[in-house]
C-alpha cells in the first residue's frame, strides 16, 4: 500500500509520486491534504524546504479532475499560480509538470523577461495551468491572451514576498478578475497582517495550517557568526569555501554591483563560481542555475533574488557575507539549505561595527548562533591533507597499466619521496590558495566560544601616541589593534590603553618598544594612506613649557605699550585735529560754497515752470543716401536704422506691401505696421498715433535691389545680378 493512499490523493498522481521515491509525506502535505481541508481554500504557513510545491499540487487535483482520471482539453486554464521570483515560478512549473504528467496536465509559464510571443502561442495552446510572476501575467490579462473566467483554484505562493516586493495591487487585480467561486490558497513561511488582510477580503472560510513548529524550524540548519574585519569579508568568504570543499555554496550579497565584483575575484581565484543577480537576462539567470544544478558550478553568488524558494540539489553551504536587513530575510535565505531533510550550514560574516545589529536580528529569528573564527590558512592546510590522501586512497586502486610503467620509471630516477612530493603539489595547485587574515585574528580571544580581549596588566612607563580617527569614523579596538601592530611592528601586548575621542584615538604603548614603534608608524602605508600615527602626551599630563624659563608673574602695574613707553592718560580736553590745531566750533552761518561766496537766497518764486522745446530753431535735415555697411555717418546720431540699407528718410517713396499685392494706384501701399522716422525731439510717430511694430518684410530703399531667395547661380541673400 502507497504511503499517500492514508490521505486525501488521487488515485492518478501516484504513479508519479512512485517514480519519483516518494516515501512519507511531510507534515505541510499531511497536513493540507488532510480530509477537513479537502475543497476548501487554505492559508498555510510552513517553512521553506518542506515540500509546499507538492502538497498545493496534490490538493488541486480533487478540484480539477474530481473523479476523472485524464484531464480533457481546455481552451481556457484551470489554475493559476503566482511566485514572487522567475526562478522560483519556473521550479514550480517544472514540479507540477512532472507531478501531472500521468493524468496529462499541461503546464506554462508567464515569466517577465521572457519571448511574449512564444508565450502567447502556449496561452492559445489551452493548458491545464498556468504558473507566473505576477507582472507579466498582468500584462497577459490585460492584452485579453490570458482568461481567467474558467479558473477552479488560484495559488498564491509565497505570498508575504510578493506584498514585501509591491505586488499587492497586482495580486488583487488577477483576484479580482477571476471567478468568486473559485478556490484560493494561499502558501507562506509566516502570516503577517497584509497577509491576513489579503486572506479576509480574497477567501471564504480559510482553513488556517500551521504545518511546521517555530522550534523545529532551525533544526537541520547549523549557524555560525565569523567576525571578520570589513576590509577582509572577501577574504574570509574564500576560506570558509575551502574550509567546505566538495559542498555547493551559495553566497549572499546585498547589491548587484557587489555580486558582480565577489563572483569575479571568486573566478580568479579559481572557483568555479556564477553569478545570480536582477540585471542579467532571464536566459543567462537560466544558465546559472543550471550550471549549480548540473555539477559544472559549485558557487553560486547572488543577490536576495535567490532567497525564496529556490531549490538547488546538495547545497550545504550559505555564506552571507552582507547582513540580511532583519530576520525573516535571515531565514529565508538559510532555507536554501537543510532542506527535506538534509543537513546543512550558514556562516554570516559580522563586521565589528555591526555585531550589535547582528545579534538583534539573529534574537529576532530565534537563532542562536555559534561564534567562531574564521578558518585559519593552517586549518585548511590540515583540511587539504586529509582530502589529498583520501582522493589517492580512492584512486589507487584504479590505475592503469600505462601509469604505473611511468610511476616506476619516475620512481627509479626521483625516488619515493620526490614522487609523492610531486603528487601532493600537483593536488594542491589544483585548489585555490587559502588567505591571511590579521586583523580578523587580533579579534579573537577564544573563551567559551565568545570572541573578547584578553585581560591586561596597567603598564608603566609607557608612551602615548595618537590616530587621527574615532568615533566620527567608526573607530574600534578590534580594528584599531591589527593596524598598530601591523604598522608598528609590535605585538599585541605591547599595546595598553585605547582611549577613543570623537576625531581621534590615543594608544598607549610599552616604553620598551615605543621607539622602535615611533619610527616605524612614521614609514608611508599603502593599505591605510589616510590613518596618521605621531606621538603625543599622555591623557592628563601637564604640558610642559617650551623654554626653561619660569613663568612669568601676573604683572600688578598697568600694560605698557610695546615701545615701553608709558600709557597715555586719558584726555580732558576735546580731541584735537592730528595737525595739532585746534577744532574748528560748528558754523552758526549757513554753509558757502566751495568758491567761497555767499550761498545764495533761495527765491519766493522758485517754482519751476514747464519748459516747452520749439522746433521751429531745429533745421530741416535734408535726405542722405543709404548707407550699404558699416556705421551710416548721414544719418543723426541716436537714431536707429529700420531698413537693410541704413536710415530711410521722409523723402524715401514706400516699399511694396507685405502680402506683394500691388495698391490701387499702382505703386505699393505702405504697410500700417511700416515704421516711421524719428521726429527731431519727440517719439516714433505713426499715423494712429502709436509706437510702429517692425514689419516682417524688408522695406526696399532706393537704389538697392531687393532681396530674394537664393538662386540657383546667384549669392545667399539675392540674385547674381540688380534689376
Amino acid at each position: 500500500m502507497h504511503p499517500f493512499q492514508e490521505l486525501s490523493v488521487h488515485p492518478s498522481l501516484l504513479e508519479a509520486l512512485t517514480a519519483r521515491g516518494y516515501a512519507t509525506a511531510t507534515p505541510v502535505q499531511a497536513s493540507v491534504l488532510a480530509s477537513e481541508c479537502t475543497g476548501r481554500d487554505l492559508l498555510v504557513s510552513a517553512r521553506t524546504g518542506s515540500g509546499k510545491t507538492v502538497a498545493f499540487g496534490l490538493a488541486l487535483a480533487t478540484s480539477i479532475l474530481g473523479d476523472a482520471t485524464r484531464l480533457g482539453p481546455s481552451p481556457d486554464p484551470l489554475v493559476l499560480v503566482v511566485a514572487p521570483t522567475r526562478e522560483l515560478a519556473s521550479q514550480v512549473a517544472r514540479e507540477l509538470a512532472w507531478l501531472y504528467a500521468p493524468v496529462g496536465g499541461r503546464v506554462t509559464t508567464c515569466l517577465g523577461g521572457m519571448d511574449y510571443g512564444q508565450e502567447r502561442r502556449a496561452l492559445d495552446a489551452g493548458p491545464h495551468i498556468v504558473v507566473g510572476t505576477p507582472g507579466r501575467l498582468c500584462d497577459h490579462l490585460d492584452r485579453g491572451t490570458l482568461r481567467l473566467g474558467k479558473l477552479h483554484a488560484v495559488v498564491l505562493d509565497e505570498a508575504d514576498e510578493m506584498l514585501d516586493m509591491g505586488f499587492r495591487d497586482d495580486l488583487e487585480t488577477l483576484l479580482g478578475a477571476s471567478p468568486k467561486e473559485r478556490r484560493t490558497m494561499l502558501f507562506s513561511a509566516t502570516v503577517p497582517s497584509g497577509i491576513a488582510q489579503l486572506a479576509r477580503n480574497y477567501q471564504r472560510n480559510a482553513v488556517r495550517v500551521q504545518a511546521t513548529d517555530p522550534e523545529e524550524a532551525h533544526s537541520d540548519i547549523t549557524y555560525r557568526a565569523h567576525l571578520v574585519s570589513y576590509r577582509e569579508r572577501e577574504l574570509g568568504v574564500v576560506n570558509i569555501l575551502r574550509a567546505h570543499e566538495g559542498v555547493t555554496a551559495l553566497v549572499f550579497v546585498a547589491t548587484r554591483d557587489g555580486v558582480a565584483h565577489l563572483h569575479s575575484n571568486l573566478v580568479e581565484r579559481g572557483f568555479n563560481a556564477v553569478p545570480l543577480s536582477g540585471e542579467l537576462s532571464q536566459s543567462e539567470r537560466t544558465r546559472a542555475l543550471k550550471s549549480v544544478r548540473d555539477g559544472r558550478a559549485n558557487v553560486l553568488v547572488a543577490t536576495d533574488v535567490a532567497a525564496r524558494g529556490l531549490d538547488l540539489p546538495d547545497l550545504g553551504l550559505v555564506i552571507h557575507a552582507d547582513l540580511p536587513n532583519d530576520g525573516a530575510v535571515l531565514q529565508h535565505r538559510s532555507g536554501r539549505t537543510g532542506r527535506a531533510g538534509k543537513k546543512g550550514i550558514s556562516a554570516l560574516l559580522v563586521p565589528p561595527a555591526k555585531r550589535r545589529a547582528a545579534e538583534r536580528m539573529l534574537r529576532e529569528a530565534s537563532v542562536v548562533p555559534e561564534w567562531v573564527a574564521v578558518p585559519t590558512a593552517e586549518t585548511i592546510a590540515r583540511l587539504d591533507e586529509a582530502y589529498i590522501l583520501q582522493a589517492a586512497t580512492d584512486r589507487a586502486g584504479n590505475i592503469g597499466e600505462f601509469d604505473r610503467e611511468l610511476g616506476a620509471k619516475l620512481l627509479e630516477a626521483l625516488g619515493a619521496e620526490a614522487v609523492a612530493a610531486l603528487l601532493a603539489g600537483s593536488e594542491r595547485g589544483k585548489r585555490p590558495v587559502a588567505e591571511e587574515l590579521p586583523e580578523s585574528a587580533a579579534l579573537y580571544a577564544r573563551v567559551d566560544g565568545e570572541p573578547r580581549r584578553e585581560a591586561r596588566e596597567p603598564m608603566s612607563g609607557s608612551a602615548w601616541f595618537r590616530m587621527n580617527v574615532g568615533h566620527a569614523h567608526q573607530a574600534d579596538p578590534r580594528w584599531i589593534v591589527p593596524i598598530l601592530c601591523r604598522r608598528g611592528q609590535i605585538e599585541k601586548k605591547h599595546i595598553g590603553a585605547i582611549r577613543i575621542f570623537t576625531n581621534e584615538t590615543k594608544i598607549e604603548i610599552a616604553a620598551e618598544v615605543a621607539d622602535m614603534f615611533d619610527k616605524a608608524v612614521r614609514a608611508p602605508d599603502r593599505k591605510d594612506p589616510s590613518i596618521r600615527i605621531m606621538p603625543c602626551e599622555p591623557a592628563g599630563r601637564t604640558t610642559r613649557p617650551q623654554r626653561d624659563e619660569p613663568a612669568r608673574p601676573q604683572r600688578d602695574e598697568p600694560m605698557r605699550a610695546r615701545n615701553d613707553e608709558p600709557m597715555r592718560p586719558q584726555r580732558d580736553e576735546p580731541m584735537r585735529a592730528r595737525n595739532d590745531e585746534p577744532a574748528r566750533p560748528q558754523r552758526d552761518e549757513p554753509m558757502r560754497a566751495r568758491n567761497d561766496e555767499p550761498a545764495r537766497p533761495r527765491r519766493e518764486d522758485a517754482t519751476p515752470k514747464a519748459v516747452r522745446f520749439d522746433r521751429s530753431t531745429l533745421e530741416e535735415p535734408s535726405p542722405w543716401e543709404p548707407h550699404q555697411g558699416g556705421t551710416d555717418r548721414s544719418r543723426p546720431s541716436g537714431l536707429p536704422s529700420t531698413a537693410p540699407g541704413g536710415y530711410v528718410p521722409r523723402s524715401a517713396p514706400p516699399g511694396p506691401r507685405s502680402s506683394g499685392a500691388p495698391s490701387r494706384g499702382g505703386a505699393a501701399a505702405p504697410s500700417r505696421f511700416d515704421k516711421k522716422p524719428f521726429s527731431p525731439g519727440g517719439p516714433p510717430v505713426r499715423g494712429d498715433g502709436g509706437f510702429a511694430k517692425p514689419s516682417r518684410s524688408p522695406r526696399v530703399v532706393e537704389g538697392t535691389a531687393p532681396r530674394g531667395p537664393r538662386g540657383p547661380k546667384g549669392p545667399k541673400g539675392g540674385s547674381s545680378s540688380p534689376q
